[in-house]
C-alpha cells in the first residue's frame, strides 16, 4: 500500500496546481464551469487536465425560453442551402443527444447545425443530465455532476414520497340530451406526472385558475407541445384516442373537462401525484402554567397551508390519511421556589400529588331521533384539580397532551318501524264483485309488532275484487245443525274466534235480548287483542291496530210473537218456532239494488251498492226489520268518473 500511495504522489506531482474556475456557461437553468491544470513533465501525464462542475443552478424565468431552442434560433439569420429558415429544436435524440439538431419550421427538414450543443444544455427534456464538451454527463437532483441522487414522485430530492399522494381513477361519460360537456377531474396546483388517456369519440379540453384567480382555457384542438400558465403540456390526438401529459409541477389549478361529440360513450383514465399542501406543524411550548414553584408547559400542532404560508383549520390536515397529527410534548418549567410574597400561583412540581389537567364531560343529551339515526352531544372542558381537590376550568391547550373526547356521536341508528302487509284474504263473494282484506302490522327493527308507524304511509287494508263467475242468488238456509232460534245459533258460531299472535278482533258474548217477545236488540263488547308468545298472555291493543272488518257490536233479536206475556219454550215449541223462522227467511231477503251516485264528478270517486230488504214473492221493497233473519250482504264499493278534471 505504501508503494501505491507513493506512485499516486509521483503521478500527481507531475501536474501543476488546478487553475481557477471559468465563468458559468449559463446564467440560469444549470450550466457548467471548468478548471485546467498543466502537465509539468516532458512525458505524458496520467489523468485529465480539465475538470467540470455545475453552476447557476437556479430556475430561469419563463420568458427565457428553452436553451436548446435559443441555439437553434441563432441560425435563423444564416442561409442554409441558399435559403433562410426558422429553426426549431429536435430534442431527445437517442443516438446523439448532445448534437444540435434542428427542424425547419413548417417542413420535415431536420439538419445537424452543430456537432456539439453548448455546455449546460440538457441531454433530454425530462432529465437533469447535461451535455459537457459534447458528452452527456449524469447530474443528480442535487445538481452535482456524477451524483445518482434522484427526485421522488413528489419532486423532493432524495425524498421518501411522503409529501404527495397518488391519485388514480377512471371517468365514464354519461350522455344526456341537455348536457354537452362534463368535468373529468380537478388537478390541484403543484401536482406532478399527470397523464390522461381518453378512449372514444369525445374531446378533452383544459381550464386553469392561478392562485391569483386568473382563469385560462385551452381547447386542445391539435397535437403538439405548448405552455399553459407556465406549465409545459404535451398533447397527442388520434382518431379514437387522446393522450395528455404534464410533467409538472402545475403552476395553477387545472380542471380537465370533456366535450361530447358522438353517441358512443367515452372513458378517461387518469393518474397524477397530488401534493399534500396542508401539513401539521408543531408549535413552540406554551407559557408555563406557573411563574414559580414548578409548573408545566405543552406544545401543540397546527395545520399549515404550504401554498399560502398561513395556519388554517385542522380539518384541512385531516383530509389526508398520510397526515398524522404529532402528539403534544410536556415539560416541567419554573421549578425555582416562589418567594413568600411573589408568584401568581404556587404549585408542587408534577408528581402523584398534583394531577395533570384532564378532560371532563357532561352527560350525553337525548338523541335527536328515536330511530333511523340521530345525534347526541355533550360539552367537554379542560379542568384542573389543586392540592385541596378543588376542580376549576382552565384553558384547553393544557389538556392537549391527550386527545379531546368527542362532543357529538350518532345514536339510535336502527331502522324506524315499518308497515308490513300480510297476504290478501279470499274475496268476500264467490261471484261478481266483492272485497278482499289483509292485515297490515307496524313492525320494528327486531321484527316485533309495535306502534309508531306513520298513518300517512300505511298500505290500504281492503280493495275490490272480481270473481269471473256469473251470480245466481242462492237461497240462504239456517245451518242444519241449528237447534235453537237464529240469534242463539249466531252466538254459538261467533264464539269460535280465538286470540292469536296477530292482532285480531275478539267479540265477547251477546247480551240477552232487550225484549222478551217480538223484535229487540242485543249488544256485546268487541276488543282488539293479541297473544304475546313469550309470556302466553293476552294484551289489549288500540282498535286501530286490528285490520279487517270489525264485528258488529249491536244487532236485532227476535224473541217470538208477543201474546201479552213471555213465552216459555218446550222442545216441541222450539221446533215449531224454528220452522216459522225458516218460512220467514224464505219470504224476505236482502238484495243489491244498484249503486249510489258517484261521490265526485271527475278525477275519480266511489259508488256504494244499495242493499234493500225485498219480498221475494212480490219483489216489493219492505221494512228492513223483516230481513233480520237473513245475513246482510257485505258493503260493495266501486270506482267511478276516473277521467281527469279539466283545468280551472
Amino acid at each position: 500500500s505504501s508503494r501505491t500511495a507513493r506512485s499516486e504522489e509521483d503521478r500527481d506531482s507531475l501536474w501543476d496546481a488546478w487553475g481557477s474556475w471559468s465563468e458559468c456557461s449559463r446564467t440560469c437553468g444549470g450550466g457548467a464551469s471548468y478548471s485546467l491544470r498543466r502537465c509539468l513533465s516532458s512525458k505524458t501525464c496520467e489523468g485529465r487536465n480539465i475538470r467540470y462542475r455545475t453552476c447557476s443552478n437556479v430556475d430561469c424565468p419563463p420568458e427565457a425560453g428553452d436553451f436548446r431552442a435559443q441555439q437553434c434560433s441563432a441560425h435563423n439569420d444564416v442561409k442554409y442551402q441558399g435559403q433562410f429558415y426558422e429553426w426549431l429544436p429536435v430534442s431527445n435524440d437517442p443516438d446523439n443527444p448532445c448534437s444540435l439538431k434542428c427542424q425547419a419550421k413548417g417542413t420535415t427538414l431536420i439538419v445537424e447545425l452543430a456537432p456539439k450543443v453548448l455546455d449546460g444544455t440538457r441531454c433530454y427534456t425530462e432529465s437533469l443530465d447535461m451535455c459537457i464538451s459534447g458528452l452527456c454527463q449524469i447530474v443528480g437532483c442535487d445538481r452535482q455532476l456524477g451524483s445518482a441522487v434522484k427526485e421522488d414522485n413528489c419532486g423532493v430530492c432524495n425524498g421518501d414520497g411522503s409529501t404527495c399522494r397518488l391519485v388514480r381513477g377512471q371517468y365514464k361519460s354519461q350522455l344526456s340530451a341537455n348536457k354537452l360537456e362534463d368535468t373529468v377531474v380537478a388537478i390541484p396546483y403543484g401536482s406532478r406526472h399527470v397523464r390522461l388517456v381518453l378512449k372514444g369519440p369525445d374531446h378533452l379540453y383544459l381550464e386553469t385558475k392561478t392562485l391569483q384567480g386568473v382563469k385560462g382555457e385551452n381547447s386542445l384542438s391539435s397535437t403538439g407541445s405548448f405552455l399553459m400558465d407556465n406549465s409545459s403540456i404535451d398533447f397527442q390526438k388520434f382518431p379514437d384516442k387522446e393522450i395528455l401529459r404534464i410533467s409538472g409541477p402545475l403552476t395553477a389549478d387545472f380542471t380537465v373537462k370533456i366535450r361530447y361529440a358522438g353517441e358512443a360513450d367515452s372513458s378517461v383514465q387518469f393518474i397524477f401525484y397530488q401534493p399534500i399542501i396542508h401539513r401539521w406543524r408543531e408549535t413552540d411550548f406554551f407559557p408555563c402554567s406557573a411563574s414559580c414553584g414548578g409548573g408545566y408547559q405543552l406544545t401543540s400542532a397546527e395545520c399549515f397551508d404550504l401554498r399560502s404560508n398561513r395556519v388554517v383549520a385542522d380539518q384541512y390536515c385531516h383530509y389526508y390519511p398520510e397526515n398524522i397529527k404529532p402528539k403534544p410534548k410536556l415539560q416541567e418549567c419554573n421549578l425555582d421556589p416562589c418567594p413568600a410574597s411573589d408568584g401568581y400561583k404556587q404549585i408542587m412540581p408534577y408528581d402523584l400529588y398534583h394531577p395533570l389537567p384532564r378532560w371532563e364531560s357532561t352527560p350525553w343529551t337525548a338523541c335527536s331521533s328515536s330511530c333511523g339515526g340521530g345525534i347526541q352531544s355533550r360539552s367537554v372542558s379542560c379542568v384542573e384539580e389543586d392540592i385541596q381537590g378543588h376542580i376549576s376550568p382552565v384553558e384547553e391547550w393544557k389538556c392537549m397532551y391527550t386527545p379531546k373526547m368527542p362532543v357529538v356521536q350518532p345514536c339510535n341508528i336502527f331502522d324506524c318501524p315499518k308497515w308490513l302487509a300480510q297476504e290478501w284474504s279470499p274475496c268476500t263473494v264467490t261471484c261478481g264483485q266483492g272485497l278482499r282484506y289483509r292485515v297490515v302490522l307496524c313492525i320494528d327493527h327486531r321484527g316485533m309488532h309495535t306502534g309508531g308507524c306513520s298513518p300517512k304511509t300505511k298500505p290500504h287494508i281492503k280493495e275490490e275484487c272480481i270473481i269471473p263467475t256469473p251470480c245466481y242468488k242462492p237461497k240462504e238456509k239456517i245451518p242444519v245443525e241449528a237447534k235453537l232460534p237464529w240469534y242463539k245459533q249466531a252466538q254459538e258460531l261467533e264464539e269460535g274466534a280465538v286470540v292469536s299472535e296477530e292482532p285480531s278482533f275478539i267479540p265477547e258474548a251477546w247480551s240477552a235480548c232487550s225484549v222478551t217477545c217480538g223484535v229487540g236488540s242485543q249488544i256485546r263488547l268487541v276488543k282488539c287483542q293479541v297473544l304475546l308468545s313469550f309470556s302466553q298472555s293476552v294484551a289489549d291493543l288500540p282498535i286501530d291496530e286490528c285490520e279487517g272488518p270489525k264485528p258488529v257490536s249491536q244487532r236485532a233479536c227476535y224473541s217470538g210473537p208477543c201474546s201479552g206475556e213471555a213465552t216459555e219454550y218446550n222442545p216441541e215449541e222450539t221446533d215449531l218456532m224454528y220452522g216459522s223462522l225458516q218460512e220467514f227467511d224464505e219470504l224476505y231477503d236482502w238484495e243489491y239494488e244498484g249503486f249510489t251516485q258517484c261521490s265526485e264528478s271527475c278525477g275519480g270517486g266511489v259508488q256504494e251498492a244499495v242493499v234493500t230488504c225485498l219480498n221475494k214473492q212480490t219483489r216489493e221493497i219492505v221494512d228492513e226489520m223483516l230481513c233480520i233473519t237473513s245475513r246482510r250482504p257485505p258493503q260493495l264499493l266501486k270506482a267511478c268518473n276516473l277521467e281527469p278534471c279539466p283545468p280551472r
